[in-house]
Order: C-alpha cells, then sequence, then structure tokens
C-alpha cells in the first residue's frame, strides 16, 4: 500500500487545490450515484419516432460567394448516421467504460448531430432536393439506433446538450414553430439525460457547467417550458459569471474550447431571439462579449487559424459557415455580432444564415491583459503568453508558454493534444503533449513541474504571478522562472530569468517546421533566426521533437534546445524576421556558446 500513498498524497493535493465549490457539487453527484438515483432517472425507453423536422421552409438568404458550393461539399462529405466506434450500443450508459475500449471522442463528435442543420441548410437552398426526407431518414436511423439511455452516445451530459442545440438550431432554421412529436419527444429525452447528473458537470468547472444549462434552456424554449427555461437560464449565468473573466478570459485556457464556448453561447442568444425571450441575467451578455473579443484576438484573420494553447479536441460546433476546426472565423465573427455589434470585418456564410448584419470593424491591439493570457500585436506579427494566477485547474504544463506568429505562420507553437486515449503503443502521446516539454518553456532537471494526479489533474500546481510584460511562476521544489516579452519591428524578445536549487535546465522552442540549420548561436530558416545568449555556457541542439496539428494526428517537428546549468540565471532569445532589431541593451551579457 506504501507505493500508493504518493498518488493519494497529490489527490488530496490537488482537491485541496481545486476549492470547495467543485468538491461539494462532486460529493453530491457521488452520492446521488451511490443511492442509485442517476440510473433512475435514466432508464431505458422507447427511441423518439418522427416527424421531427418542419416540412416547409422560409427561402435562403443572401450568401457570400462559394457558400452554397460549401454547403454542397459538405452533403457530399456526410458520414454515416449511427457510429459507435468500439463501444457497445447495447449497454446502460451510466455504468460504461469510456477509456478501456477505445478514444470516445470521435464518437462524440460524429453523434453531435451537427448534420441536422447542414440539411436544414441544403432544405432551404433546394426545397426540392429531398434533403429534409434525409434529414428525417437520418434522425429516424439515429434514434431507434441509440435507443435511451443505452450506448456511448447517452454517457455524457455534455454531448446530450450539444446534440439539443444543434437540434433546436436547426428546428429554428427550418422556420420554427411547434415542435413535431417526434422532436419533441427527442427534446425531453435529452433533457432527462442532461438533468440526470448536473452536479457532475458543475464540479467540473469548465466547459461541461456552460453546455449542459445552454442544452435545457434551448430544450424549454422550443417546447415552451417556461419553467425549465427560466430554471435553466439562471444556471447558465451563473455558470458563466463563475467561469468567464470580466476581461474574457475562460477557466479553460484553450483556444479550442473557448470556441466551443463561444460557439454554445452564440447559439444561445440567437435562439434567445428567435423565442422572443427577455435576456439573460447580468453578467452574461458583457462576458460573453469579452469572450468574443479575445477569440477575435487570436485568430489570424487570413486563414482562420489559432494557437494550439491548451486541449484541443477538433470541435467545430453549430458550424454554418463550415469552414472546420482549422478556421475559426465563423465563430469569433457570430459571436461578435451577436454580443457586440462589432465585426472583425469577415465575411460570414454563418453569419448570414443567423440574419446577422455586419457591425463595426474592430481595429487590433497593441498589447492586451485577460484571465490565463496575455498578447501583443506589432505589424503583421503576433505574440501570446500564457500566464497565471491559476484560478482553475490547468489542463496542460504551459504555464509561460509563448506562441509567436509570423503573419499566418504560428513560428513558435505549442505541440498540440494528440489524443485523449490513443491506445495502445501510442500512450506516450497524453503525457508527452500536455508536459512543459511539449511546449516553449524552461523545464528545470528534466522533471515535470507539476505531477499528475488523474487522466485530467495536476498536482502542486504553480504560483504563478503576472508581470507588466510577461509571468513568474515558482514550481514546488523552489525553482522560480521569470519569463519577459519585447516585441519589435523586425525582431522580437524573449528574456528568461531563473532561479532556485535546480542542477541544469533546458528551454525549448518548437519550430514551424521547414529547413532549419543550427548556427552558433541558435538557429535559421530563410531569413527567420532565432539567436540566443545567456549567463552561462549553452549547450545548442536541433532536434527532432513531434506535434499534433489535429486531434488524433502526430508528426515529427523540428525543436530548437538549450541547454545549461546552474549557476545560469538569464537566457535571452532574440527572434529577428527582417531589418531593423530592437535594441538589445539590456540583454544578458554572453558568457559562451557551445553546440
Amino acid at each position: 500500500m506504501s507505493f500508493q500513498a504518493p498518488h493519494a498524497l497529490l489527490r488530496l493535493d490537488a482537491a485541496f487545490r481545486l476549492g470547495v465549490e467543485p468538491l461539494w457539487w462532486l460529493g453530491w453527484h457521488r452520492l446521488r450515484r451511490a443511492a442509485g438515483l442517476p440510473g433512475r432517472a435514466l432508464r431505458p425507453g422507447v427511441a423518439a419516432r418522427g416527424p421531427f423536422l418542419p416540412e416547409a421552409a422560409p427561402p435562403p438568404p443572401v450568401l457570400p460567394a462559394g457558400a452554397r458550393d460549401g454547403v454542397g461539399a459538405a452533403l457530399r462529405a456526410l458520414g454515416p448516421a449511427v457510429f459507435h466506434g468500439p463501444f457497445d450500443p447495447g449497454a446502460g450508459a451510466l455504468g460504461l467504460d469510456l477509456f478501456a475500449p477505445g478514444d470516445v471522442r470521435p464518437v462524440w463528435e460524429a453523434n453531435r448531430l451537427g448534420w441536422v442543420p447542414l440539411l436544414a441548410m441544403a432544405h432551404r437552398l433546394e426545397p426540392g432536393a429531398g434533403h429534409q426526407a434525409l434529414a428525417e431518414a437520418r434522425l429516424a436511423e439515429w434514434a431507434a439506433a441509440n435507443p435511451p439511455f443505452l450506448g456511448p452516445n447517452w454517457a455524457c451530459g455534455q454531448e446530450a446538450a450539444l446534440r439539443a442545440l444543434h437540434l433546436a438550431l436547426a428546428h429554428a432554421l427550418l422556420g420554427g414553430g411547434p415542435p413535431a412529436a417526434g422532436l419533441a419527444a427527442l427534446l425531453r429525452q435529452h433533457a432527462a439525460r442532461i438533468g440526470a447528473t448536473r452536479a457532475y458537470a458543475r464540479a467540473q468547472d469548465n466547459n461541461h457547467g456552460i453546455s449542459e444549462p445552454a442544452g435545457l434552456l434551448a430544450i424549454g424554449w422550443a417546447l415552451g417550458d417556461a419553467r425549465a427555461a427560466r430554471r435553466a437560464g439562471r444556471d447558465l449565468a451563473r455558470a458563466v459569471a463563475r467561469l468567464v473573466a470580466p476581461d474574457g478570459g475562460f477557466a479553460q485556457v484553450s483556444t479550442g474550447y473557448h470556441r466551443l464556448l463561444l460557439d454554445v453561447l452564440s447559439v444561445v442568444e440567437w435562439l434567445r431571439r428567435r423565442h422572443g425571450a427577455g435576456p439573460l441575467p447580468a453578467p452574461f451578455g458583457a462576458r460573453a462579449e469579452a469572450a468574443a473579443r479575445w477569440l477575435a484576438r487570436v485568430v489570424e484573420p487570413d486563414t482562420g487559424g489559432t494557437p494550439r494553447l491548451g486541449h484541443q479536441d477538433g470541435s467545430a460546433f453549430a458550424d454554418l459557415s463550415l469552414c472546420g476546426p482549422g478556421d475559426a472565423r465563423g465563430s469569433a465573427e457570430r459571436a461578435l455580432r451577436l454580443f457586440g455589434g462589432a465585426s472583425m470585418g469577415w465575411e460570414d456564410a454563418g453569419c448570414a444564415w443567423l440574419g446577422l448584419p455586419p457591425g463595426s470593424v474592430r481595429g487590433g491591439e497593441g498589447a492586451w491583459v485577460a484571465a490565463g493570457t496575455r498578447g501583443w500585436r506589432m505589424g503583421g506579427t503576433r505574440g501570446l503568453l500564457r500566464v497565471g494566477p491559476l484560478r482553475f485547474r490547468p489542463g496542460q504544463a504551459d504555464l509561460l508558454h509563448f506562441d509567436l506568429w509570423l503573419g499566418a505562420e504560428n513560428l513558435l507553437r505549442d505541440s498540440g493534444t494528440g489524443s485523449y486515449n490513443p491506445g495502445v503503443g501510442r500512450d506516450w502521446w497524453g503525457p508527452h503533449f500536455a508536459s512543459a516539454a511539449a511546449h516553449n518553456l524552461v523545464v528545470f532537471d528534466d522533471a515535470e513541474p507539476m505531477p499528475r494526479a488523474g487522466r485530467f489533474l495536476l498536482a502542486r500546481w504553480l504560483a504563478a504571478e503576472p508581470l507588466p510584460d510577461g509571468g513568474v511562476v515558482r514550481d514546488a521544489r523552489g525553482n522560480r522562472h521569470a519569463r519577459r516579452v519585447v516585441p519589435g519591428v523586425g525582431a522580437w524578445r524573449v528574456e528568461d530569468r531563473v532561479s532556485g536549487p535546480f542542477r541544469h535546465l533546458a528551454l525549448r522552442w518548437h519550430l514551424a517546421r521547414g529547413e532549419w540549420h543550427l548556427t552558433a548561436a541558435g538557429a535559421r530558416r530563410g531569413a527567420v533566426e532565432l539567436v540566443l545568449s545567456a549567463d552561462a555556457p549553452l549547450a545548442l541542439s536541433l532536434e527532432e521533437g513531434w506535434e499534433s496539428a489535429a486531434y488524433g494526428e502526430v508528426r515529427r517537428a523540428p525543436v530548437l534546445v538549450a541547454r545549461a546549468r546552474a549557476p545560469v540565471s538569464a537566457v535571452l532569445t532574440e527572434i529577428r524576421f527582417g531589418s531593423g532589431c530592437i535594441e538589445a541593451g539590456d540583454a544578458p551579457k554572453i558568457v559562451s556558446i557551445h553546440q
């Protein structure tokens, strides 16, 4: 038993840091499970039967050039309506093992019913082409293959909520009105699933706590249940007030989950207007607008790419723009128009489908700060720094990670996520991509700064504070790392100052792919060069690392590594990409550099 004690202590440490509220909700959830309450609420039932959707539909809006072709391309790529992966579709959902058979994430994504709004759009474009009938047939097939509450697609309350939002969105796109009997039955089943484990969602302090009341709110409006809608609206506003900071930072410091947050809130806000409901309680609107500004800051304007900050699961929810997970412009533009009456100047098909006119065009900010991040913009270059303090559990060991973009290229990058459950032979993916070594960070003595206490839980959180132009962290061993970022025309500078009982350190820069060459002071690729100096000897190497550009995909990528031994106290990295490099008058003195 003694070998379990350290792990038990780590979980106790993590529990202490999570705080009283999530632990209370987790305890309440476990008490309810022990009493069998969720199971009694979710006894297997009869699958809903159609009809589900309105047959008539309004004419389509005026769409940007190419939008019709995009709908056609998405229809041709439509996957099967039924997909359970390696999971037993006949097993009770609440007792299903979601890890041993394989990765449930692709199964859940395929079963969010995102194809229902797609077929609704297609029906409006071509009313006589059979798209509405196809949607009916696929929904009937899905419902028959996923009877409540069996199989992986009823195992998660959030997934039920996201399905319900897609169904409500499609119904409204087709003109709305009283729901057909089949849709009403299906929505009631989803409401039961969400409601059975609401305490678990609240305990997570993440997107579950947002999505689930959002789903219940959409169901309440669709079914005309004013009481349920009021209760869900209060819960959603309360969750947004807790998890979204006034500056727009989200409890889950992740570009992917921040996008999902906004997509969910945007669908709710649009449905609210469609149903003529009153505004949600403050500070819902203000926090949603601030979150929209945050996403707009980090979206690359020409491609829609975002930094791979935090966990990335490849979600593209309510993707009426049909741009997929790699292009977040539609999500940012939709949210800005809905919550701020503003625009980034992007022409978006999704906004056209929702009837959202463009607002006043927002200009770029030279520098900004939000809970968990801070950023800079200098001409065509952008920098993003992950900072503290930590109020909510971190998903990865990425504090003080720095991303740099030169135009559309993510030059210095986060390695990504890999997969939550990659399977045999790939089990290193999870620990690796969540580690400090997979980020642009200083790592002391080859040791992770925060030990893992569970699959998605870290212990001994770093003590973190912001600096006027960066941030500082201290680990449980007493090692301190302060990072300062100085943007400039032609070059950016990152200054790392360290102290503590460490014996040696390694600074990693995960680079964009390409023909990089090791130089005497760093690495070069064409006109781009990294130049490193320190107050102690540096050993430089250009190594093969790994990156995950999309969920479930991993490939080789270059990493520049600088290693040094104590008593090193300062390392300077200059990223040069043109003439007019910034002055380096207060840079650390170079002692020596060795390859």
